[in-house]
C-alpha cells in the first residue's frame, strides 16, 4: 500500500513531531491527530502507522539521523515543520505536489457527506466513518432495540458528539438496506443514498471484519 501513495522525504519530520506528542510513541491508526495528517498529506492513516512503527525501529539512517537531530529539540522540530507547512501549496497539489495529481479516496470516509451539506447541523456534520460505526452497532441490536433508550445507542452517540434520534435515524435507514427484513414501505430520508453505500461497502461483508475496523475507527473520538 505504502507505494502506492508519494512520500517526501520532509514527511518525516511530521512523522517525527506526532511520534513524540504525548504520550510518546506510536498513536492508533484512526486517532484524530493520525486522521487529520493523513488527509493533510493525502495518505492513508494505515500508512502512516506504519512509518510510525519505522521510526520507533529507526528502520533506516534517514530516519536516524533526523531523529539524532530533531528527537531531543522541540523546538527545533516545530521550527523546521512550521517552515514544511509554509511551503508554497503544501497539501494541495500545488508545486510541492509537482507531477502530483491529488484524486481524493480514502479521504472521503473522513470528510461531511457532500450530499448532506446543504442540510442543518448535525446532519452536515455526517461522514461515511460515522455511519460505518453506526452500522457495527446496527449488527449488534436487533429492531427493537434500535431506540433512544439503549444504552448502546446513547453511548455511541455520546462517542460521535450527536443527538441520540440521530443514531436511531440512521438504525432505522440501515433497515432499509437490510435484505433480511425485506421493508416494504417507503422513506424519503436524505441519509438514504449514503447508507446505502456504506451498506454496500460494508453490509454483506464479514461482521467481524466490520467490528475490528469500527473500534479502531472509535479512536477518533477518544
Amino acid at each position: 500500500m505504502a507505494n502506492k501513495y508519494p512520500w517526501h522525504d520532509d514527511y518525516w519530520l511530521l512523522m517525527v513531531q506526532a511520534y513524540l506528542r504525548k504520550p510518546v510513541g506510536i498513536k492508533p491508526t484512526y486517532s484524530r491527530e493520525m486522521v487529520n495528517l493523513s488527509l493533510e498529506l493525502h495518505i492513508p492513516p494505515q500508512v502512516l502507522h506504519q512509518r510510525l512503527g519505522d521510526i520507533a525501529q529507526l528502520r533506516t539512517p534517514r530516519i536516524e539521523r533526523i531523529w539524532q537531530e530533531y528527537s531531543r529539540n522541540p523546538r527545533r522540530l516545530s521550527r523546521a515543520v512550521s517552515l514544511l507547512r509554509q511551503m508554497t501549496a503544501f497539501n494541495s497539489g500545488g508545486d510541492f505536489f509537482e507531477g502530483v495529481e491529488v484524486n481524493e479516496t480514502f479521504e472521503l470516509e473522513f470528510r461531511p457527506i457532500a450530499s448532506l451539506s446543504t442540510l442543518e447541523a448535525p446532519l452536515s456534520t455526517l461522514t461515511p466513518m460515522m455511519l460505518t460505526l453506526v452500522l457495527d452497532l446496527y449488527f449488534r441490536l436487533t429492531p427493537h432495540t434500535m431506540v433512544s433508550e439503549t444504552p448502546e445507542v446513547q453511548d455511541l452517540a455520546h462517542l460521535m458528539r450527536i443527538p441520540t434520534p440521530l443514531v436511531v435515524d440512521i438504525l432505522e435507514i440501515f433497515q432499509y438496506c437490510d435484505p433480511y427484513l425485506k421493508r416494504h414501505d417507503v422513506t424519503f430520508s436524505p441519509l438514504m443514498l449514503p447508507c446505502q453505500q456504506v451498506w454496500q461497502r460494508y453490509g454483506n461483508g464479514d461482521t467481524r471484519q466490520l467490528a475490528d475496523y469500527a473500534e479502531q475507527l472509535k479512536a477518533y473520538f477518544r
